[in-house]
């Protein structure tokens, strides 16, 4: 939550006044709707617009109904879905703009679903072929499994062990003793009714940004110094002590397969829009594994994905132009589909 009023302050600072209104919408801990004046409070460094509290109640009542008026049709040209985390980029807000018939920023329903999902999102990568950790996921009826599984994967410590769904490496623990290996599962359960354990992998942290629909782009690649034994919640945006390598000082061939990896990943997921993918390179090798994809990337002020395309050419401003053309070109395309069955033969 906190992370995703950063990223939402940061984007409307950044939009142009000349070109967008930016009407904020925010949500309130318990998922309801909130009206203006607490929405924009939210992204609000010096106080609340006059626009937002004219005759304003500061809580949308329920009688309202589930739609605030600020989103019906014909009020929103485009929606920027600023939520990290679950329900805003797992595919459920996705799916509530869809049914509301909105235009909005980056993966659709499936590829958010995707690239939330770290179980799904390896499945579909091992049917393609792209190198990546071994790993197994646990139910809560399999966590007892998990030694024995590992041991036919030949999976040595120490391993991670992550909630299957799940953003921000919330509920993440790294195993050096099997005997935290169950307590760490239990962690994992918390936040998820799946947990992925996966093998730990003496490697660098590579990031690669990807930007457009039909015809994706990569960015630079950049890497990931973590401050922290392994880069956490607290490493990527309290402390601030990892360190961001733009460009990753790598082989130009590291670099390439990278870029085209990227580009491979966020096709094969089904990505519209936007997407980071992450990588491992092995030390002492060019060895590349893709690690994770993530459909809805932080824009604060330490984020990857602007700092990748702003070292590409591409500042910020202007990347927030590209990606809101991209939503209205998927909406455009969208709704040129047939809902209806094709006519019978005669």
């Amino acid at each position: 939550r906190e992370v995703s009023r950063i990223s939402a302050r940061t984007i409307v600072n950044s939009l142009d006044p000349e070109k967008y209104e930016v009407v904020p919408l925010g949500l309130g801990a318990d998922g309801r709707f909130l009206a203006p004046v607490p929405s924009a409070r939210l992204i609000s460094e010096s106080g609340v617009p006059k626009k937002f509290l004219a005759g304003e109640e500061t809580v949308l009542s329920r009688s309202k109904g589930i739609v605030p008026k600020e989103i019906t049709q014909g009020r929103a040209d485009v929606i920027f879905p600023i939520i990290h985390g679950s329900t805003g980029e797992d595919g459920a807000l996705q799916g509530f703009l869809e049914i509301l018939g909105l235009p909005y920023v980056g993966a659709g329903v499936t590829g958010s679903a995707v690239g939330m999902d770290k179980s799904i999102f390896k499945a579909l990568l091992r049917d393609a072929g792209i190198p990546q950790a071994r790993s197994v996921t646990l139910s809560h009826q399999t966590g007892g499994e998990a030694r024995t599984r590992l041991a036919k994967l030949r999976v040595r410590l120490p391993v991670f062990v992550k909630p299957s769904s799940g953003g921000s490496s919330v509920g993440v623990t790294k195993v050096k003793d099997w005997k935290d290996l169950d307590g760490a599962i239990e962690l994992a359960f918390r936040y998820d009714e799946r947990a992925l354990v996966e093998e730990g992998i003496d490697a660098r942290e590579l990031e690669c940004a990807v930007l457009g629909n039909d015809e994706p782009k990569a960015s630079v690649v950049g890497e990931v110094v973590p401050g922290h034994e392994f880069y956490d919640y607290d490493d990527k945006y309290r402390e601030d002590k990892a360190k961001l390598l733009i460009p990753a000082p790598i082989p130009k061939s590291v670099s390439n397969r990278v870029r085209r990896l990227a580009v491979e990943v966020f096709r094969i997921a089904g990505i519209s829009g936007m997407a980071r993918v992450d990588f491992f390179l092995k030390r002492g090798t060019e060895k590349v594994l893709v690690n994770e994809l993530n459909t809805l990337p932080g824009f604060t002020a330490i984020s990857m994905y602007p700092k990748l395309w702003e070292a590409s050419g591409l500042p910020l401003p202007k990347l927030l132009d590209e990606l809101i053309r991209l939503a209205l070109e998927r909406k455009g395309r969208r709704d040129q589909l047939s809902h209806e069955p094709p006519a019978a033969l005669t």
